[in-house]
């Protein structure tokens, strides 16, 4: 690695924790509250006025590159506040940036090392296949028990082109969030559909590649084109 990648990945870094803390302070600053119920959100952010939607696209993005803030009461809230469709967009499109902020930063500063070490895994290697990609990233996104920023992240580090990483996100995103802003706070999920759904999703992530790999010529490796082209 050059001096001048070096320098790119350090600012690179240093940029984004910079912009988040400047967020952090600033929702801080005009009171955002301690607890990220729906309803206590939805108040403050409507107390807000105009600048409401910019604020809760800030929090979303934060909450996505950040991670431990969680995003489904921030869905809630807007619903609340702005309304089923409106509110979805206002949500919709702060995910959807903080996923490409994580993603950009993941693909910056770990994949050629992640590439290097699995050069020829089917899903982190340079020539891995994107349909198998995108429907990965696309399930994940619809089971709520998986962290949005750790499958961010992760996405960052494989081969998965923006793009399709991009349209996996928010297509697979828009159907909970779309349920959350409509229903706000007198949604709940239900805990152990939750649990399997992930754990099945996670099953078939995990034991596909190896099915493929035994039988490269089948129908399916032939869709999911595992030699990476398009």
């Amino acid at each position: 690695m050059t001096r001048s990648q070096l320098v790119f990945r350090f600012s690179l870094l240093a940029i984004v924790a910079l912009l988040m803390a400047a967020i952090w302070f600033l929702l801080r600053n005009l009171g955002m509250p301690a607890s990220f119920t729906p309803s206590v959100l939805s108040d403050w952010f409507s107390s807000q006025g105009a600048l409401g939607p910019v604020l809760l696209m800030l929090l979303m993005i934060l909450a996505v590159v950040v991670g431990p803030i969680p995003t489904l009461p921030i869905s809630a809230a807007s619903g609340l506040v702005y309304g089923m469709f409106h509110g979805t967009v206002i949500a919709v499109v702060g995910a959807l940036a903080g996923s490409l902020v994580a993603f950009y930063l993941a693909r910056v500063l770990g994949r050629d090392a992640v590439q290097q070490k699995l050069e020829n895994n089917p899903v982190f290697s340079a020539r891995g296949s994107q349909r198998f990609l995108f429907i990965a990233v696309f399930l994940t996104r619809l089971i709520p028990l998986f962290s949005f920023a750790l499958i961010s992240y992760a996405a960052g580090v494989t081969a998965i082109h923006l793009w399709r990483y991009a349209l996996a996100t928010l297509l697979g995103m828009l159907p909970m969030t779309f349920v959350f802003a409509g229903l706000g706070h007198t949604f709940e999920l239900n805990p152990t559909l939750t649990v399997v759904a992930a754990a099945t999703v996670l099953l078939v992530m995990s034991t596909l590649p190896l099915y493929l790999r035994r039988r490269p010529h089948s129908r399916l490796s032939r869709w999911l084109q595992l030699d990476g082209r398009i």
